[in-house]
């Protein structure tokens, strides 16, 4: 859920910010900028993550040799648990943040203008005015994208199978499990990879609580969508 929740959180803000940037009419080759912040969303995750692996491996990596050469630091970015977690995170932060920036930018651009200029005549500044006009309004209307996001990202096996299949390992644990293991690679691994044979009782009872537990989020979170829609309309 962390997994999930983080994702949610880095990608959007980073897809807010960058949708604010180039949210301005008047700015030269904007299309073209808008464009190519698409890229990597066009590139499916099977052919982005191997990229990234390589980038970051410890051998013969890229940007691990770069950190090497000028910071003199060597980042263990598959062996240790939290350089691990940092990794998958930056990879599907690469991933997810152009769909954040698209759903954002066309969010930006159907808001009316006068709710700007009124808030303008009142003398409210740029951050009062994201913080109760504009960021309000965003997530009433992105927020089932924003439950969409959390649910995929909720069950994105590809990422982290891909990245280090999980590990590293946790010792001592009765199933095969590793630190980066989400509910769904851990069923996986329950189901097809325990070394005492296909436990599919025990992963199926997984995958309810897994249906639970998203249920029960995009229940609250619709709650509070609502919640802000009655809120703006009372304003």
């Amino acid at each position: 859920m962390a997994f999930a929740l983080f994702s949610v959180l880095t990608t959007f803000a980073l897809g807010l910010f960058l949708a604010i940037m180039f949210d301005t009419p008047d700015m030269p080759f904007q299309k073209l900028y808008r464009s190519l912040l698409l890229i990597p969303y066009a590139i499916p995750a099977f052919i982005t993550v191997p990229i990234w692996v390589g980038l970051l491996n410890p051998q013969f990596g890229v940007l691990t040799n770069f950190l090497q050469s000028t910071l003199g630091v060597t980042i263990p970015w598959f062996g240790d648990p939290f350089w691990a977690k940092v990794g998958i995170l930056m990879i599907n932060l690469w991933l997810g943040f152009p769909y954040m920036f698209l759903i954002s930018t066309g969010a930006l651009q159907a808001l009316p203008s006068d709710i700007y200029e009124a808030a303008e005549i009142d003398g409210s500044g740029p951050w009062q005015t994201f913080r109760n006009i504009t960021l309000p309004l965003l997530l009433i209307t992105l927020g089932p994208l924003l439950v969409a996001s959390f649910a995929f990202n909720f069950n994105n096996f590809v990422i982290i199978d891909l990245y280090n299949e999980g590990g590293p390992p946790m010792s001592g644990t009765p199933s095969p499990v590793g630190h980066t293991d989400i509910l769904v690679t851990y069923t996986f691994r329950v189901a097809f990879s325990s070394g005492r044979g296909a436990d599919l009782g025990y992963a199926a009872a997984i995958t309810v609580a897994i249906f639970v537990i998203l249920a029960i989020i995009t229940f609250f979170q619709f709650r509070f969508t609502n919640m802000l829609e009655e809120r703006s309309e009372n304003v």
